[in-house]
């Protein structure tokens, strides 16, 4: 048995959890579950409050196993998971705003999406030449808001301290009481650069709640919607990283790239970011003639633009020269956050949803994972990069193997209490989504979880030692979502 199925005989299983197991477990076992979180045996893939219990998602590195462990907290108490696992220092404060549950012991007792009037308490630095840059929530651009405390030394960032928050919109309480349909469209809209990868996740919980296979066409059209959202963000970014370090060039070229992915989402699905496409039970919108000949119309030019563009990005001295060694972010750190997405794989962690959970179609198509170790901006860009590769590949896949039949067949409703759970590589990494259907269908409890949450506090660490001016290239290659991560 692994670790993680000890902790899961400890307790009590929960009935109706799918695909995973969820059990009640009591005080004890939730230590030593923080335990395995502290020696690196467990990755933490989620912690959120649902009344008086506390659930925590956890990963198995080495088993591939994923699990829900549930302490009631009948007293609104639990023991804390980041006074020992940094990582859940964030979640926990979260959890403490919105569903009054304390953790005992926890590092950080600052409130974290509750804005109190009085000021923020900032994390003191101390030492002769510091001073201090406050930076937003405003920013001067069409950027959300989020304020970064600097403490510099003369040009050298001391320290960086994040208040996010800004953008809370009480996703979790919308859902709650809603039926599937409307719960399914508020999930597109956590985070709207990840619209699909969010519908996706919600339509294979519930899907994983009911017991219910989605038509085999619906299942390789989501995921090459998945695909195209991940190439238009991809693209989007490259430029934009670019674009900071005033090579306006790329940014320009890889624009043009991104928009015509954007026209051919439009023209095949019916909107430019495909919102409200994935549904639970399948799709909303299928593919026609023109929609593949717009989508293989675009293989072509990225095929043809695209090489180029790596060209001059990599025969750029000016510009290796800002990416190269800036905001380097320690494959250790990156370990110890179980983070995601290009921040993770450009410091050398190799978890994709897509291959390591295998959910179809994934599970039958060809890629590869691209990984690097150096871990700095530079990196980021090459792990972008080979995406795009990658999801080139994928998206012909698709499309040579699209099979015919049905989009959508309607859900049944439960005749009792169910919970789902899904995990989805955004282009950002891996969404979690958790849900619990009653028995008339509608939501009783759901929670999405985006990757920024763990990956928000490495950028603080990454921009240590750097100096202030290449903070926005640093920032735009994490490009962390704060409405995902403000919910």
């Amino acid at each position: 048995m692994s670790a993680l199925s000890d902790l899961l005989a400890a307790g009590r299983p929960v009935a109706g959890h799918r695909p995973w197991p969820r059990a009640t477990i009591g005080a004890e076992t939730w230590r030593a579950a923080i335990s395995q979180l502290r020696d690196g045996n467990f990755v933490l893939t989620g912690l959120w409050g649902d009344g008086s219990w506390i659930h925590m998602a956890l990963r198995d590195r080495e088993a591939a196993e994923i699990a829900v462990l549930s302490l009631d907290c009948p007293d609104r108490r639990f023991p804390s998971v980041g006074r020992l696992h940094p990582p859940a220092i964030r979640l926990e404060r979260a959890v403490r705003d919105l569903h009054g549950l304390v953790p005992d012991g926890t590092p950080d007792t600052r409130p974290w999406l509750k804005h109190p009037p009085e000021p923020y308490a900032f994390l003191p630095a101390e030492g002769e030449g510091l001073h201090q840059i406050p930076v937003g929530p405003i920013h001067a651009g069409t950027i959300e808001p989020g304020h970064f405390r600097f403490t510099a030394n003369g040009e050298t960032v001391a320290r960086l301290e994040q208040r996010l928050g800004y953008t809370h919109k009480g996703t979790e309480a919308l859902m709650t009481d809603s039926d599937v349909t409307r719960a399914a469209r508020l999930a597109g809209r956590v985070s709207g650069d990840s619209t699909v990868a969010y519908a996706y996740a919600f339509a294979r919980a519930a899907e994983a709640a009911l017991e219910f296979e989605p038509p085999p066409r619906a299942v390789w059209l989501r995921a090459l919607m998945a695909e195209l959202e991940r190439l238009a963000n991809h693209l989007g970014d490259i430029g934009a990283i670019c674009n900071d370090a005033s090579f306006s060039l790329m940014h320009a070229h890889c624009g043009v790239l991104r928009e015509g992915v954007l026209r051919a989402a439009d023209t095949a699905f019916g909107h430019r970011l495909m919102r409200d496409c994935i549904v639970p039970g399948g799709v909303a919108v299928d593919l026609d003639e023109d929609g593949k000949r717009a989508i293989a119309g675009l293989l072509g030019e990225i095929a043809r633009a695209f090489p180029p563009l790596i060209n001059l990005y990599d025969n750029q001295a000016s510009l290796l020269d800002r990416t190269v060694g800036t905001g380097v972010l320690r494959p250790t750190l990156a370990r110890q956050y179980g983070a995601g997405g290009y921040v993770g794989r450009a410091s050398g962690q190799v978890f994709d949803a897509r291959r390591d959970v295998a959910y179809p179609p994934y599970d039958q198509l060809r890629f590869d994972v691209p990984v690097r170790d150096d871990g700095d901006v530079n990196a980021r860009v090459w792990i972008r990069i080979g995406e795009v590769e990658q999801s080139l590949a994928l998206v012909r896949q698709i499309l040579d193997r699209l099979p015919d039949g049905a989009t959508f067949v309607d859900l049944s409703l439960p005749h009792e209490p169910l919970e789902g759970m899904a995990m989805v590589e955004g282009f950002r990494g891996d969404i979690l989504m958790w849900l619990r259907l009653g028995a008339d269908g509608r939501i009783e409890r759901c929670h999405p979880r985006d990757p920024s949450w763990f990956q928000w506090p490495l950028l603080e660490a990454a921009i240590e030692g750097n100096i202030v001016a290449d903070f926005p290239i640093c920032n735009k290659s994490f490009n962390c979502s704060y409405s995902g991560h403000d919910l």
